[in-house]
Parts: C-alpha cells; sequence; structure tokens
C-alpha cells in the first residue's frame, strides 16, 4: 500500500512538472503576413507594373477637340462650384474617391480623367490602371489647358531654380544603390489578407484617399538632403538642364520586374519631379500603393526652370468650347 501512494505521489509530481513546464514555454508566434511581397507579385503578375501606368496615358486639349468631346467619357474630379462654373461638354462630376466607380459608366468609350492641372487626374488614373481599366487617359495640364478661364497653371511657373545654389548643372546625378524595401504599414490590413487582390484594393482606397501628395519645389531646393530626391528624366535631359543636388536618376529602371524598386529609400520621403508634375504625381501615387512615402514636386521644373524649358513647358491656355450648369 506504502508502495502504491508513493507510486501515485511520484505521479503526481511528474503530472504537475510537466503543467509548469509547459506554461513556461512562450506561445509560438504566427510569422509576420509581407504585404508588400505578396502585393508586387500579384502586381507583377497581372501586368500592373509602374511602365504600365505611363503608357499613352495623357491626350492634350487640341487633340481632345479635334477628336470630339463626346466621344470620350470625360470625367471631371474638380470640385462641384468648379465645375458647375464651367466644364466640357457632356463631362460627369466625380471625386478622386469615386472615381473608380464613376469609370464604370464609360461603356466602350475612352475616358479622359480632367482636373485642375492635370496632377490629381495622374492619381486617378492609377487608380483605374491598377483597376485593369486601361482605356483612359488624363487631359493634360487640365482644365488649366483647356480655356484660360480655367487657368491655375500661370500663377506657379517660376525659374526659382536658375542661379539656385542647390540646381546643379555641374555635379553628376547620384548612382544607384540598393536600401531595403518598404513594409507597408496600412492600419485597415490585418494578418488574414494574404491576396494580392484585397491588400491592392485597400492600398488603392488608401491613395485615392491621399490624392496628390504635392511638395513645393522652394522646399526641396531649400533641403534637397531631407529628402531622396528621384529625378525622372533621361540622361539626356539632366545634361541639358542639370539637377536638384543630390539626386538620382530613377527612370527606366523603377519598375517591380527588374527589382528597381529597391533604389529607392523607403527611410526617407521619396520626392520625385518631372516636367509639369504630372508624371510625378503618377508615380508617387504608383509608390503610395506600396508603402513609400512618397510625393511629387508640385508643377515639375516648370516651377523651377521654366524660362529654360524646350518641351513640356507651360505657356498659355486653350481657348475650347465650355457649357457651364
Amino acid at each position: 500500500m506504502k508502495k502504491l501512494n508513493l507510486f501515485k505521489l511520484a505521479l503526481l509530481s511528474f503530472t504537475f512538472s510537466i503543467i509548469g513546464f509547459t506554461s513556461c514555454v512562450d506561445p509560438i508566434e504566427e510569422p509576420e503576413v509581407d504585404h508588400y511581397k505578396i502585393l508586387t507579385t500579384y502586381l507583377k503578375a497581372n501586368s500592373l507594373d509602374l511602365n504600365n501606368m505611363t503608357t499613352t496615358w495623357v491626350i492634350d486639349a487640341p487633340t481632345l477637340n479635334t477628336a470630339g468631346v463626346t466621344n470620350s467619357y470625360i470625367i471631371d474630379i474638380r470640385s462641384a462650384a468648379d465645375f458647375a462654373i464651367g466644364h466640357i461638354e457632356g463631362a460627369v462630376n466625380s471625386t478622386l474617391a469615386n472615381v473608380v466607380t464613376t469609370a464604370q459608366n464609360a461603356g466602350t468609350k475612352p475616358i479622359v480623367i480632367a482636373c485642375y492641372t492635370g496632377q490629381n487626374a495622374a492619381v486617378a488614373l492609377v487608380a483605374l490602371r491598377l483597376n485593369k481599366i486601361s482605356n483612359c487617359k488624363i487631359l493634360k495640364w487640365g482644365m488649366s489647358g483647356w480655356n484660360v478661364k480655367f487657368d491655375s497653371w500661370t500663377a506657379n511657373i517660376s525659374n526659382q531654380g536658375k542661379g539656385h545654389a542647390n540646381w546643379s548643372t555641374t555635379n553628376t546625378i547620384k548612382t544607384p544603390v540598393v536600401f531595403a524595401l518598404p513594409k507597408i504599414t496600412d492600419a485597415t490590413l490585418t494578418a488574414a489578407d494574404t491576396t494580392g487582390a484585397l491588400i491592392l484594393a485597400k492600398r488603392i482606397t488608401y491613395m485615392l484617399s491621399q490624392g496628390f501628395r504635392g511638395i513645393n519645389a522652394s522646399d526641396v531646393l531649400a533641403s534637397p538632403t531631407s529628402y531622396f530626391i528621384n529625378n525622372y528624366w533621361t540622361d539626356a535631359d539632366v545634361t541639358k538642364y542639370g539637377h536638384i543636388a543630390g539626386a538620382y536618376r530613377l527612370n527606366e529602371t523603377l519598375t517591380l520586374a527588374a527589382d528597381g524598386m529597391k533604389n529607392l529609400d523607403a527611410s526617407k520621403t521619396v520626392v520625385t519631379y518631372c516636367w509639369t508634375g504630372q508624371t510625378s504625381a503618377l508615380v508617387s501615387a504608383y509608390l503610395t500603393v506600396l508603402g513609400y512615402d512618397a510625393k511629387g514636386i508640385k508643377f515639375g521644373t516648370n516651377a523651377m526652370i521654366n524660362a529654360d524649358l524646350m518641351a513640356n513647358k507651360w505657356t498659355t491656355s486653350g481657348n475650347f468650347p465650355y457649357v457651364t450648369n
């Protein structure tokens, strides 16, 4: 009997020791979901790389007028008040937040997105193309290019870069280097969001809520080292016009397919600039979807060296007809 009790006591002691041991073991943590990797894999598989955003994506006012405005489905994303003052015949008023839904009503017509300057329209275009609505373009220069009544461009051109200490015509552009890829920190994403389509839908919604994330040229010129600066030109353009001191030139290689996003520093605000601010608005919108803190210089180099430009230079508005509500 004594032996049996000792056996029971030993068994009980062993059981409690096992319980105590297992209670001290840390719970197994679920591996962190790499939303960036899932998203970019999906984008590549569906031909939604950045270069697919910038293929035949702009139409100017004369071309649109010649083609006949009623032959396109024009989405005007200016405020309702400004739309009422004047808009292109047949245009539909919408918002950035609702532009994808509005585009569903285009039928077989090509879509043209109009805004004030072409910069917000570029953001809208990224949303449409990421939703696989490829037959869409922006109105170059926005409604400013359509009629002088809507001119928001002239007051924003500048030559502040000419002679500026941080506008360089001698220093070479920086050689691309490799940085760590971003982590998408969208508060709406959870560990359960493991499909590229779902992650993309949420990131598009976020991107549209931000609108055109523009930055003034004066701020970047004053402190270029505060940003990661991306010059979206060709080598020949840089040689001809110069560049912001400390800028990288990332254009042709800035694709997912070429792993070019590793050349962007995700730890800094990525500032892209182009000729007019329209392409940089597009690039910045796309990078925002990927999780970068991305901005575009408002009005591009037209806000820095307008007088020097030989192409994509703002001069004056068109004189095309408009209607009022």
